[in-house]
């Protein structure tokens, strides 16, 4: 007779989530990790963390979807947006994930340019407004005032995608935060495949650490 509660069969993390022990793993959260293990090969530290509640993270990511659709964000505006966001925040995780998406995009002197805060001059004129804004929301949002606004209407946006904007910056802002807040380090092999002056430009928050957990231990 088979035990109803019995995890499923297969790989399970043998270090911690970040500050926090290992979540327990059900159904849902070997979802998690065998989706990390067939795109990059590894269980990345950030999922380690959220398999304490897989439902969480997938209510964010359907709002993040949801919010960057109404925005009419491409996939490198939202890169860009992210890496703006995180590199304000003090974020080296989402810098070195989402730097790395811009560099292959953008190239690397305009990764380079968001990480450090200077004249974003390789990207587009919607794309330095998109930036300008998420550091200005992460920063001091209170600061904010109509002409600041008015940056994003004079690159195509209107008012609804103004809100879209702000809520896909506000809500990888509480992304980052946990991840930040719970220990989760930039992994190991994130930090591998980084191009070298992002990794560097990229001084600030933790530090690469092993996730202790890639395909290879899976076995």
């Amino acid at each position: 007779m088979t035990d109803s509660k019995a995890t499923p069969s297969g790989p399970t993390p043998d270090t911690r989530a970040g500050f926090l022990a290992a979540a327990p793993v059900d159904e849902h959260v070997h979802r998690m990790f065998d989706t990390d293990l067939s795109l990059q090969g590894y269980v990345a530290n950030l999922t380690r963390v959220w398999a304490y509640s897989p439902d969480s993270l997938a209510a964010l990511s359907y709002v993040l979807k949801r919010a960057a659709d109404t925005a009419d964000l491409s996939s490198q505006e939202r890169a860009v947006v992210v890496t703006a966001s995180a590199a304000t925040l003090g974020d080296s995780y989402c810098s070195l994930a989402f730097g790395s998406k811009v560099a292959a995009t953008a190239g690397v002197e305009a990764a380079v340019a968001i990480v450090s805060g200077d004249d974003d001059r390789a990207l587009t004129a919607r794309e330095r407004a998109l930036a300008g804004w998420a550091r200005r929301v992460v920063d001091d949002p209170n600061a904010i005032g109509p002409a600041d606004v008015d940056t994003l209407r004079a690159v195509g946006l209107d008012d609804r995608q103004v809100f879209a904007v702000t809520v896909f910056v506000a809500l990888r802002l509480a992304f980052s935060t946990v991840n930040d807040a719970l220990g989760a380090s930039p992994d190991e092999e994130l930090a591998a495949r980084t191009p070298d002056a992002v990794l560097a430009a990229v001084g600030y928050g933790r530090a690469p650490g092993a996730s202790g957990w890639s395909d290879a231990s899976a076995d």
